[in-house]
């Protein structure tokens, strides 16, 4: 097409989006892309290709409008690609929506048709997001519900209808084998040291019993951070106490600094025989290298058990401590980290070098 005529498609960039293009605003991202006239190429708006002057630019609300107009996607920003990979994230969430509020675990067809695919399609979407099935993800959800209600107080029979379990045998295989009355103790009996400080990754929640760390979690506001302590802990008493446990503190935030260097922590694991098992595999994961869960699960002699390793790593509750962040998908991507995949990867990074 012409220049003349691309000069006549789009809108010309407004103050705000010329201050995200020409400061490469990574929050821009999936906003808007830019079509340059003099090349007739479009762009994501964090693009690190030599920056075009302001008049040769016209903004459009996504790839599909440029390509109509005749641009033709970057091959350095792929800006397509990247539209397609936030499509895909917003067909997760919305499918993990639907699983965290059924009753039931949905179905892969039930779940495809809601989003729009085929299930073949939907279920490689959702492991490449997640790196579980749907089912598995599911049957994480009715685990967590378990948990939750007996620690709570409910009855063992009223906590497994009510998650959606069809029979005793089928929650107490869930729970990995953990008996009712040590999931209702909660922490009953024992005092719990918090202690907080500022972290590069945002606030930073210590939890230490006598014996060791048995809570370690980071990047949410204190309110939240505490909230998941008492969660895991429900009838413990819990003190906070900033100097308490500043050695703990300082050996964390050093971590963070220059991981590499590995971090060691007196720890208190309460978990399951098969979850203290996982831990330790992670544990001696060398700083800079990575593992699959297949390959954890196969170090443990048991490779049929990779959803379980899944499952373990998610409920880890000493993330830095013990590493669950060198646990990458079959594919090598990163997937299911709870405190986010963006210090997932700083910290791989930083840790194979990129820190130093």
């Amino acid at each position: 097409m012409p220049r003349a005529a691309l000069t006549r498609t789009g809108t010309p960039l407004d103050d705000l989006a010329w201050q995200a293009v020409a400061t490469r605003d990574p929050s821009a991202r999936g906003r808007f892309v830019i079509g340059v006239v003099t090349t007739a190429i479009y762009c994501a708006p964090g693009c690190p290709a030599r920056l075009p002057g302001r008049a040769n630019i016209r903004r459009f609300e996504d790839w599909r409008a440029a390509e109509a107009a005749g641009f033709r996607a970057c091959l350095r920003c792929r800006p397509k690609a990247e539209a397609a990979d936030l499509t895909g994230a917003a067909v997760v969430r919305d499918a993990v929506a639907a699983i965290e509020a059924a009753e039931a675990p949905p179905t892969l067809e039930a779940l495809a048709t809601r989003a729009g695919y085929s299930p073949f399609h939907f279920l490689r979407l959702f492991k490449a997001q997640t790196g579980l099935t749907p089912r598995a993800y599911a049957e994480a959800v009715r685990a967590r519900r378990l948990a939750e209600a007996v620690a709570e107080g409910a009855g063992v029979a009223e906590a497994a209808f009510a998650a959606g379990y069809g029979s005793l045998r089928g929650a107490y295989a869930a729970a990995g084998g953990i008996t009712p009355g040590r999931a209702r103790r909660g922490g009953a009996g024992e005092t719990i040291t918090a202690a907080f400080a500022e972290s590069p990754f945002g606030p930073l929640l210590v939890g230490a019993t006598a014996r060791g760390v048995c809570f370690l979690g980071f990047a949410e506001p204190r309110e939240a951070l505490l909230a998941d302590l008492r969660r895991r802990f429900p009838n413990a008493t819990i003190v906070t106490d900033d100097a308490a446990l500043a050695a703990h503190l300082a050996a964390v935030l050093a971590f963070i600094d220059r991981p590499r260097a590995g971090l060691a922590l007196p720890l208190d694991l309460q978990g399951t025989a098969f979850q203290k098992r996982v831990w330790d595999a992670l544990r001696r994961i060398p700083p800079g290298e990575t593992r699959t869960y297949s390959e954890v699960a196969a170090a443990l002699g048991r490779p049929d058990a990779v959803r379980a390793v899944a499952t373990a790593c998610a409920r880890n509750p000493v993330s830095l401590a013990v590493p669950c962040h060198r646990v990458v998908g079959k594919d090598g991507g990163l997937h299911g980290y709870r405190w986010g995949l963006p210090r997932k990867r700083a910290l791989l990074e930083a840790e194979a070098g990129g820190g130093d």
